[in-house]
């Protein structure tokens, strides 16, 4: 159950429209359901209903025009109360229970108070209703109305326990402030698929995803084509901003702006130097020494911050300070934000859907206030700079690999979530981990197949020789034929391909499985095949050319002492390798 609190100052204007056909001819047999004392005229029930509109109108004013000038300015407050779908339809008699709950909870008219306002709720539809008060009580005061939405809310919360509804998660008042009616009737009126405060938000997160300073954010909003106004105070100092849409004006012709602070809590000014202060760490280009990989600066970048997307999983798995962690959150949202922006067309709508969603997972009531988020942040800007990857070859490879890796990510943010009570945010969670499985899928289907084919072409001998590998390393795995993982063909080429270059394939293949947990991958084997790929170097697409190690390291060898790359970075080297081509295949 939901409800949507708003303030207006025409009564007789709201009420023309509740009465009313509606905008899409949607508002059918529209008639009162509860009033303040159950005596209130009903224009849905009265053969002259414009008249009765008139009465109903004087009534609910009466006392705002007995206050005269100590009336609110806004002194209508309207509450819209919805049911989920698929909630059971409610009699009119349930409606003005609940309509007389809400009243009571929210202050406008206590149970047993004389003196409360004077409210009528109205239903024309069989899922919700509307509640109409004035703000003047009987003893001509203001009613206290502090935190009407939120106690609204917890109202309903109670209702749905006791009448059985579905139960919707609990808020905390970290979420951003919802489009409002007006804002969505606007959006409809002028073609817009979404509201201005909506558009605004997203194109702000995505120009703060990985810039270094204040500067360059409020150059990357104008070049995203934002009207910007800057608040200074008479020092100079920015104190504030707002950012408006081309073209969305007022009925005076004015732009419609909207500070940072109301577009999301954490989008505030102040809130925006703080996550800015630590900067980001520029990552030096590649050598271009012989040896090294040459990959696209997309698929470089995206390769790095899959390896620091990897230790955020770990850090939110762990049992560490919640501070950081909380910044991990921040900083993966900005990763998304990153990815999302420069995706290939393919899969830009899921990850885009999946920012949206993770937004509201990276705000809660743990403050991440002194923690280092310049990892991810770093990532992100690399990406941003690296520009748009293309959705083929290693550039879609490497968005492959890190779109597994963001998957578990963001499950491990939803159990964070849920182990301190977030219902929201651990909501949020699964759902940009649902968008993400989508591009993923989208994004890995071609080099997947590639890889397959090339693990069906191996020689038999050599197939149970990587097969037992994979019985050692994964003795625990379901979902196996005669002991072995299923749909293991790109394991096995990938298994292949790094013995080529030099590597110890059951030591690679444990460092991997270490890394962090494989439970909540829906397949174990994609994800090892990107963990393998990344940490051995291998191209992301197996069309591409075989890569070298870098010069100078050794291959990968079985050790008791090997360091867990839990607690190291992605882009340790790995030991040198001899020329694979004078190596005889391993039989």
């Amino acid at each position: 159950m939901v409800p949507d609190i708003g303030r207006g100052s025409r009564t007789h204007g709201l009420l023309v429209y509740l009465y009313g056909p509606g905008r899409r001819e949607e508002h059918t047999d529209a008639h009162l359901v509860g009033s303040w004392d159950g005596f209130a005229p009903d224009p849905g029930r009265d053969p002259d209903p414009q008249v009765t509109l008139a009465r109903l109108t004087a009534a609910l004013d009466l006392r705002v025009k007995q206050a005269g000038d100590r009336a609110p300015a806004k002194h209508v407050w309207h509450c819209s109360v919805r049911t989920a779908p698929g909630d059971r339809r409610f009699s009119d008699e349930e409606w003005n229970t609940i309509a007389q709950r809400i009243v009571h909870a929210t202050g406008i008219a206590p149970e047993g108070d004389p003196d409360g306002c004077r409210w009528i709720a109205v239903r024309h539809a069989d899922d919700h209703i509307h509640i109409v008060a004035t703000l003047v009580r009987g003893d001509l005061r203001n009613p206290r109305l502090n935190y009407d939405f939120n106690k609204a809310q917890a109202e309903c919360r109670r209702i749905e326990k006791e009448m059985g509804l579905r139960r919707l998660n609990a808020g905390d008042g970290t979420a951003a402030k919802n489009p409002t009616s007006a804002e969505k009737f606007k959006a409809e009126r002028t073609g817009r698929p979404e509201t201005s405060r909506e558009t605004l938000r997203e194109a702000v997160r995505q120009a703060l995803a990985g810039a270094a300073d204040e500067k360059e954010f409020f150059t990357r909003l104008r070049e995203a084509g934002l009207r910007v106004k800057v608040r200074h105070a008479p020092s100079g100092d920015a104190l504030g901003y707002n950012v408006a849409l081309p073209g969305d004006r007022n009925r005076h012709g004015e732009p419609v702006w909207y500070p940072g602070s109301k577009l999301a809590p954490d989008l505030s000014l102040p809130k925006i130097r703080h996550r800015l202060a630590d900067g980001t760490v520029d990552q030096a280009a590649p050598s271009t020494a012989e040896g090294r990989p040459q990959w696209s600066p997309p698929a470089r970048e995206r390769r790095g911050a899959t390896g620091t997307a990897e230790r955020a999983a770990v850090l939110l798995d762990g049992e560490g300070d919640d501070e950081e962690a909380a910044a991990q959150l921040v900083g993966v949202g900005e990763l998304l934000d990153a990815v999302a922006q420069t995706s290939p067309a393919a899969t830009r709508a899921e990850l885009t859907a999946a920012a949206r969603a993770f937004e509201r997972a990276t705000r809660s009531h743990v403050r991440a206030e002194h923690a280092d988020t310049r990892a991810l942040r770093s990532a992100a800007r690399g990406i941003i700079r690296a520009g748009g990857a293309l959705g083929r070859g290693e550039d879609g490879g490497t968005t492959a690999m890190l779109l597994s890796t963001l998957v578990l990510v963001t499950l491990a943010a939803a159990r964070w979530h849920s182990a301190r009570g977030h219902a929201q945010q651990a909501h949020a969670s699964r759902q940009a981990a649902e968008h993400l499985r989508t591009a993923y899928r989208q994004a890995a289907a071609t080099p997947m197949r590639a890889l397959h084919d090339q693990g069906r072409a191996l020689s038999e001998a050599r197939r149970r020789t990587y097969e037992a590998t994979l019985r050692e390393a994964l003795p625990e795995q379901g979902g196996r034929a005669d002991g072995v993982p299923a749909k293991t063909d790109a394991l096995l080429a990938t298994l292949a391909q790094a013995e080529q270059q030099g590597h110890d394939p059951e030591a690679l293949l444990r460092q991997a499985v270490d890394m962090r947990e494989l439970d909540t991958a829906a397949d174990v084997n994609d994800v090892l095949v990107w963990r393998l790929r990344r940490i051995a170097q291998l191209p992301a697409h197996p069309g591409e050319a075989p890569r070298r190690p870098q010069a100078g390291t050794r291959p990968t060898k079985p050790s008791a002492n090997r360091t867990n790359e839990r607690n190291t970075p992605a882009t340790t080297p790995r030991p040198a390798a001899p020329d694979p081509r004078s190596r005889p295949p391993r039989r």
